[in-house]
């Protein structure tokens, strides 16, 4: 009985595993992921509008019809990217997908606290290249390091009515995702001031 017991328990314990090993391992050996099925519709290194959601014709799954939907698949050989969206009437978010649809980032209008959004996104090694700037922070220059070269970005734009789908829509299509080919120049350390001009000699008596 203690046997059949351990027996049960192992098997468990087995199928659990095999489990977990499988959904985990599912994205990096499927053949129809979402950046291959994305691929043939989208370009390199630029903003790509996809085409609104419906119900038997969807190009990515669980679309929502109210949201105004954009791609940008990146590859940063060449560079760092920068991305500029300027934020719609209503919501405007904007996530970070690496090559195996792993999401490392996300930010939207609210958190980002500006009429666009804007940051800059690298490897590590390109970020750590990068020349020493300690006035460049957070809130002047966002920074985003991805763990993989290439991956997707997914731009959303909510329509909260059917009739403001269009603004929507225009406000991706100003999106840019384009490669910085040049790094941004150091900053030059300010001149020193002028040494002070020597005092006046005494003169002597006559």
């Amino acid at each position: 009985m203690i046997r059949l017991v351990f027996t049960l328990i192992a098997g468990v314990l087995l199928g659990g595993v095999v489990h977990l090993v499988s959904v985990l391992a599912l994205p990096r050996i499927a053949t129809q992921d979402a950046y291959s099925r994305l691929t043939p519709m989208t370009k390199e290194n630029a903003v790509t509008a996809l085409p609104l959601a419906e119900p038997n014709n969807s190009p990515m799954p669980f679309m929502d019809p109210a949201f105004a939907v954009a791609i940008c698949r990146y590859d940063l050989a060449g560079g760092p990217i920068k991305l500029t969206v300027p934020v719609s009437q209503a919501y405007t978010s904007v996530s970070f997908y690496t090559r195996n649809e792993v999401a490392y980032y996300a930010i939207n209008d609210r958190s980002a606290g500006r009429k666009v959004i804007e940051l800059d996104l690298m490897t590590e090694d390109q970020h750590s290249a990068l020349p020493e700037d300690e006035e460049v922070t957070a809130a002047d220059r966002l920074i985003i390091d991805s763990p993989t070269a290439t991956g997707l970005i997914v731009l959303k734009a909510l329509a909260p009515e059917p009739g403001l789908m269009p603004q929507a829509q225009a406000s991706l299509a100003a999106s840019r995702c384009t490669v910085q080919t040049e790094p941004p120049p150091a900053k030059q350390p300010e001149p020193a001031a002028p040494a002070p001009a020597p005092a006046p000699a005494p003169k002597g008596k006559r």
